[in-house]
C-alpha cells in the first residue's frame, strides 16, 4: 500500500446535500480519509496510490456528486 495525500478545491461552497456526498465517499475503495477544510474550501484526501491514480480520485469524487477540481 502505497498512501498518499492530495487536494482538492471545492466548484462551490459546502451546501447540506454535499455533506452526505462527501461522507459516502468514504467507502469509494481506495480512498481511506476524506477532510473537509471548510475556510480555504478544499477537500484532503488520502488514498492507496497502489489502487487508484489522481485522475481517478477525482473522476469518483465527481460521480458521486461532489463539484472538485485539482488544487495547485
Amino acid at each position: 500500500m502505497t498512501k498518499v495525500q492530495i487536494r482538492f478545491r471545492l466548484e462551490r461552497p459546502l451546501d447540506e446535500q454535499t455533506m452526505p456526498r462527501i461522507a459516502s465517499a468514504h467507502s469509494i475503495y481506495g480512498i481511506m480519509r476524506i477532510q473537509v477544510e471548510p475556510a480555504s474550501q478544499q477537500l484532503v484526501v488520502d488514498y492507496d496510490a497502489s489502487r487508484l491514480r489522481t485522475e481517478d480520485v477525482g473522476a469518483a469524487l465527481k460521480r458521486g456528486g461532489i463539484p472538485v477540481e485539482l488544487a495547485q
